[in-house]
């Protein structure tokens, strides 16, 4: 396997690192230092040395590879499928192209290209192949099948070891029934090692797989077959628990993708219904959904009245009532009343394909320390066969051992060697963070909490800072009604009506609250005539021959009562106002933005845990400090524009602490990008800003926040954990393998034991409560 810094097998090999242009006048950027998405298509490319270069339109999904000479398709399709569905994310997320070191990384006109660094002769042989881009779900269904292959392949091996254990015992003088139950069982064992491992050396790589085989070839030569049994059993039984803890993980994806209906019913022209895929919608279809059927796409209710459950995007099971003018997402189920909807999203740019993408991006980004890991165990392997080979040497030329025959009280030195070789393989290592990541994603998508990827647990483990907007995340950003005054007092009851009267066809943010507020107290309905909309003032009508208007103080500052208007007390400064102007009645009514319930108690516990709170709002000081106030907020920052924000970010970063942003808006997009963390709030939350996010609340609650928190510190306790007990034991067993005779049936179960413990230890994070 070639390392980064190792030349590609490619003629021009050995080029300077600089920059240079293109024939085709693009610019090739080489800096030293690979962003994920690069260094994911670099990781393919080094795999299989016949491939020079990928490149890929995400606008038309179109991907072609370059290859010399032949290749098999049908696999390499699928290795490049499996990084096409994380780049496909990231990519939307850089900003800056980087290249890892012995790789270009060229774009020009929605194409991007990454390839070894060759000259422009050896491009001149590529051959371009066109491949199929990746579906979404191709990634999850492989593996609902796999665990239970080797499952069945390690019972295989398991009952014909022990069928050949009873045969050597009671039937010695049948010695090849013995060894063919057992040649059956290495076989059932070995199958799924054998096979990756075959792949492996026709790229010239080694990995922990041909190790196994490795040493169960190296019993069988010394005659101990039951151990070399026994070591395919345990590794394969490791490797189906593996494979069964990634599909527990993958299990959530899959839930959500069978909720994607398939089928749509249209409506045309002249209201007639036709049955089509839903990949045929288009932006402003109208579409009929039936009781009990899912949402084909995002979209908003155009006719008749139902309720949804949304809790496949949100986890909550309370159905959401749905009317006219509300917006309904893919994959919810509608449940009583037939509905109209028009489509505002396409289906591939829904909420709900929107968050699968993520998981799945989630999934395939690594961790750093998981990155690390990698890196460490390509070389560790060599390591460990070049150290097994010299201990060799040393126990049969050094200390006088027989070479490979074992005796009643001297064990060989092949044999030692083939024990350090099993206790020494880093499996358990391997395991230790990777599959405590992914049993994390899977808790989250679960839960209403989506990361993008491994490095956003870790990171939000270790910040000691938050940073929160103040409108749709401290606050519902919801305005309601606190109260109705009258000028003079004694009419507040008909200011409301007029208000209500007024307000009765409008769907921004103050009327919805009026509305809301009369319908709750029951309000009487007036019938307002000659409705009129005032641009940027308010409202107009007639009533009973009278003009009724709404609007803001301005209203009354710029007419005959502008000397009257200005002896009257202003809002309080946390309260909005709207003026509201009949006959012989003037009042307004106080409507202010509702404060989250769960707010006050999810700042108290991250001040109890050290961490600095800090709020970031555009609104005045005076209204952002009476929350802060309420809330018990460390530090307030007021009147800020989104250049602020990030400037206070930076400033708080500078201070050294590590800061998380919880935002929702779209100008709270520059400072997720700027904090160490970035976390949206809710399903519904701006486009900008779940694009910047790494974290995501789907529950659309600041609570989530804390679960998100607990689940990362308590994911870096696990990989702690599990790091020690796969390096503990590895130490353990190679001293005691190295100054004692170990028998390897020992080193095995040691070995494979705490392979097992790592997985089981890591679906803690899955099953286990988020404390």
């Amino acid at each position: 396997m070639h390392s980064v810094a190792d030349p590609p097998p490619w003629p021009g090999i050995g080029l300077p690192n600089v920059s240079r242009q293109s024939h085709s006048g693009t610019v090739e950027s080489k800096p030293d230092h690979a962003a994920n998405w690069a260094e994911t298509l670099a990781e393919f490319l080094r795999q299989d040395p016949r491939v020079g270069a990928v490149r890929f339109e995400p606008e038309t999904r179109k991907v072609e590879v370059a290859t010399i000479g032949e290749v098999d398709l049908t696999q390499l399709q699928a290795k490049l499928g499996e990084a096409i569905v994380a780049i496909e994310e990231q990519l939307k997320r850089e900003g800056r192209l980087k290249a890892p070191r012995g790789f270009t990384v060229r774009q020009s006109a929605g194409r991007t290209q990454v390839a070894w660094e060759t000259c422009e002769t050896a491009e001149k042989l590529w051959l371009w192949r066109e491949v199929e881009w990746p579906e979404i779900d191709s990634a999850v269904e492989e593996h609902v099948s796999e665990w239970r292959e080797l499952s069945v392949l390690a019972a295989i091996c398991g009952v014909c070891g022990i069928a050949g254990f009873v045969a050597t015992e009671w039937a010695p003088q049948l010695p090849w029934l013995g060894r063919g139950l057992y040649l059956v069982g290495l076989i059932a064992g070995g199958w799924d090692a054998a096979k990756d491992s075959w792949e492996n050396l026709k790229s010239l790589r080694l990995d922990i797989h041909f190790l196994m085989i490795a040493v169960a070839l190296g019993a069988m030569a010394i005659g101990a077959w039951g151990e070399a049994v026994l070591l395919l059993f345990l590794f394969s039984s490791a490797g189906a628990m593996e494979e069964f803890a990634l599909d527990r993980t993958h299990r959530e994806v899959s839930a959500l993708l069978k909720t994607a209906p398939k089928q749509a019913v249209r409506l045309d022209a002249e209201g007639r219904e036709q049955s089509v895929a839903v990949a045929d919608l288009r932006v402003g279809d109208w579409v009929r959904v039936r009781p009990g059927e899912a949402f084909a796409a995002d979209g908003e209710v155009v006719k008749g009245r139902s309720a949804s459950d949304e809790s496949t995007l949100t986890g909550e099971a309370v159905p959401v009532e749905k009317d006219k003018g509300d917006p309904v997402f893919s994959g919810t189920i509608n449940l009583w009343g037939a509905v109209d909807f028009v489509v505002t999203k396409l289906p591939s740019e829904s909420t709900l394909q929107k968050i699968i993408r993520l998981i799945q991006t989630a999934q395939k980004l690594r961790a750093p320390s998981e990155r690390f890991t990698d890196k460490f165990g390509p070389g560790y392997t060599y390591a460990v066969i070049g150290g097994c080979a010299l201990m060799f040497l040393v126990w049969w030329l050094g200390f006088d051992l027989p070479a490979f025959a074992n005796t009643e009280t001297t064990r060989s030195a092949f044999y030692r060697a083939m024990t350090l070789m099993v206790v020494a393989s880093p499996c358990a290592l391997v395991l230790s963070i990777p599959s405590a990541i992914l049993a994390a994603i899977a808790w989250g998508a679960r839960h209403g909490v989506l990361f993008r990827g491994g490095a956003a647990i870790e990171k939000l483990a270790a910040i000691r800072a938050v940073a929160l907007d103040k409108t749709g995340t401290l606050t519902t950003g919801e305005l309601a009604v606190t109260g109705c005054e009258s000028f003079p007092a004694g009419q507040e009851d008909r200011v409301m009506e007029l208000a209500y009267a007024l307000e009765m066809k409008s769907q921004h943010p103050i009327a919805r609250a009026i509305i809301r507020h009369a319908k709750t107290h029951n309000v009487r309905e007036l019938d307002v005539a000659e409705f009129e909309s005032l641009t940027g003032k308010g409202l107009r009508g007639q009533l009973d021959g009278a003009t009724v208007l709404l609007g803001r103080r301005e209203l009354l500052e710029t007419g005959p009562l502008a000397d009257w208007a200005a002896k009257l007390p202003p809002a309080p400064p946390e309260l909005s106002e709207v003026w509201v102007l009949g006959r012989d009645v003037v009042g307004r009514v106080l409507l202010r933005d509702q404060i989250r319930a769960e707010s006050q108690g999810v700042l108290a516990e991250l001040k109890a845990a050290g961490i600095r709170t800090v709020m970031l709002t555009g609104d005045r000081r005076h209204t952002a400090e009476a929350v802060a106030k309420e809330l018990g907020v460390d530090e307030v920052q007021a009147g800020l524009s989104p250049e602020d924000k990030v400037a206070a970010i930076q400033a708080i970063r500078e201070s050294g602490r590590r800061v998380a942003m919880v935002g929702d808006g779209v100008n709270d997009a520059p400072c997720l990008a700027a904090a160490d963390v970035s976390v949206a709030m809710g399903a519904r939350g701006s486009d900008a800003a779940l694009e910047q996010a790494e974290i995501i609340l789907m529950h659309d609650r600041i609570e989530n926040f804390l679960s998100a928190l607990r689940l990362s510190r308590r994911s870096v306790r696990v990989i702690r954990q599990n790091l020690t007990i796969s390096l503990g034991v590895v130490v353990v067993m190679v001293i005691a393998t190295t100054v004692g005779a170990v028998p390897l049936a020992v080193g095995v179960a040691a070995h494979e034991g705490s392979t097992l413990v790592v997985c089981l230890n890591s679906l803690r994070l899955l099953f286990g409560r988020n404390r």
